[in-house]
């Protein structure tokens, strides 16, 4: 059932050519679905840092979408691997957040372990490659700390353009 919710939420996840990828990216998120108590992705909010009335599945869609749409343009990167880290980029916000009152917040674990790293706990623990473990971990701050590889500087980017474009309509 939480496969289905996920296949609906992402289509794009259909667009990864390796059948055992694809089931992995699924298998991350709805490990962390079921870690975080979530039955929905619908109505989550994709930040609590700024308002905004855009959604955890069309910040990680315009997310992914803008990834392979460069990734596309460049022709030098593994579309496969591409899609796979922007798709699962914030999963681990879905740790990261919990709903208390009806509002999305910070969870306890949350307050402790930002997504990138419970996003690539995730990631390994599903058996993803290291390539897109290392992408979710170092496309926010925390990658400011390691050498980026091109997937992760992709991701990164591609991340921050919708943030920041957010931002700035404020």
């Amino acid at each position: 059932m939480l496969e289905k919710k996920v296949i609906e939420a992402f289509p794009e996840v259909n667009e990864i050519k390796d059948e055992e990828l694809r089931k992995k990216v699924i298998k991350t998120w709805v490990m962390a679905m079921e870690k975080g108590g979530w039955t929905e992705l619908k109505g989550i909010p994709y930040t609590l840092v700024i308002e905004t009335k855009r959604e955890f599945i069309e910040h990680t869609r315009t997310v992914t979408k803008t990834a392979m749409a460069a990734a596309f343009a460049r022709g030098d990167l593994n579309m496969d691997h591409v899609i796979a880290a922007a798709l699962l980029h914030d999963v681990g916000k879905l740790l990261e957040f919990t709903r208390k009152g009806g509002k999305v917040v910070k969870s306890s674990y949350g307050k402790m372990v930002r997504h990138p790293v419970s996003g690539g706990i995730l990631a390994t623990e599903a058996g993803l490659p290291d390539e897109i473990v290392h992408a979710i971990v170092a496309h926010s701050k925390e990658g400011d700390a390691v050498k980026r590889t091109p997937l992760a500087v992709l991701i990164h980017h591609c991340d921050f353009i919708d943030f920041e474009t957010d931002k700035a309509r404020r």
